[in-house]
């Protein structure tokens, strides 16, 4: 798989990143050590995840995904040919949410162990923290790039002025800034990123690795009316997308992959990676037919009259 140099860091990635929400959630250990082994022979190696993830799990309290990875990497011994991301920031049994110097350094060490790794290539602060400081925030990040936890830092869920001040302190102190941005990204839910990020990703040249990129699921096209949804673990997520709206974008993906052999899925990742902002699109699978899907995504090339028209049928 073809690798690219990720914003303005030196990390070199494939144009997808796997979303490590699902181990210890929909994949238990050894599916998970099945699907990372799989991502690895494919060279699908930029894994994101979270310190908390999967705490929302009947019988979890968070920490369940770095922990699979962690013992996974240490298993396989190929820590160095991983590109790895994390958050800090979100809460879990025993951890509130927030960015304070304290929640940074508690949170980065217990990943690093659970990650059995010495170090994190990308960790992004996972929610903003109103009550504290950026200064403080980005003060604590920059001690941990110095100290060799951290190699690059990101922000996930913080609004565009957070980040901008952010980075202007961090600019004048000499630290360290945000060089990638994790939004909610994908054919349904543009509007927000669109609005109010587009052009200052743009002109700070962030990585943009946007999250659910097929909308919890309900861009797979499985989900089209609410008994669809009786049952699933994704129900929740996935219903205020069946609407009017939400139909045509399902109607209009599979009028275009019926002109690639393609299905849904495929067609709404492709539309993403066709977007010039967009760096890596995180996303998720637990079969092989799902993660086949990721791959013939990354291989369709989708014509400008059909991008007009699945923008015309996702357009806000």
């Amino acid at each position: 798989m073809s690798k690219y140099r990720l914003g303005k860091s030196d990390l070199m990635v494939p144009r997808l990143s796997f979303g490590g929400n699902v181990f210890g959630w929909t994949l238990d250990e050894r599916e998970s050590f099945r699907m990372l082994d799989q991502l690895f022979d494919n060279d699908l190696v930029f894994i994101d995840t979270a310190n908390n993830y999967s705490h929302w799990v009947t019988g979890n309290s968070g920490g369940e995904s770095e922990t699979i990875i962690g013992k996974w990497l240490k298993q396989n011994k190929c820590r160095h040919d991983i590109v790895l991301s994390t958050k800090v920031g979100g809460s879990m049994k025993g951890v509130e949410r927030g960015l304070s110097t304290k929640q940074i350094i508690e949170g980065v060490d217990a990943s690093l162990k659970r990650l059995n790794t010495d170090y994190i290539d990308l960790y992004f602060s996972h929610h903003d923290d109103l009550g504290t400081s950026v200064e403080e925030t980005m003060n604590a990040f920059n001690d941990l790039v110095r100290a060799g936890k951290v190699r690059y830092l990101g922000a996930s869920n913080l609004e565009v002025d957070r980040i901008q001040s952010s980075n202007s302190i961090a600019r004048d102190k000499g630290w360290s800034e945000y060089i990638a941005l994790q939004p909610l990204y994908n054919l349904y839910d543009r509007q927000k990123y669109e609005q109010e990020y587009i052009d200052f990703v743009t002109q700070d040249k962030l990585a943009v690795m946007p999250y659910f990129a097929l909308a919890s699921g309900f861009l797979s096209g499985k989900y089209q009316s609410l008994k669809d949804i009786e049952g699933s673990s994704r129900g929740e997520m996935v219903k205020g997308y069946i609407n009017e709206r939400g139909l045509r974008i399902i109607a209009q993906c599979e009028d275009v992959a019926k002109q690639h052999n393609a299905t849904i899925a495929e067609i709404a990742i492709a539309w993403q990676l066709h977007q010039p902002t967009i760096s890596t699109p995180i996303v998720s699978a637990t079969s092989d037919k799902q993660l086949n899907s990721l791959f013939k995504a990354l291989e369709i090339a989708l014509t400008s009259d059909e991008l007009v028209l699945l923008d015309k049928a996702s357009e806000y």
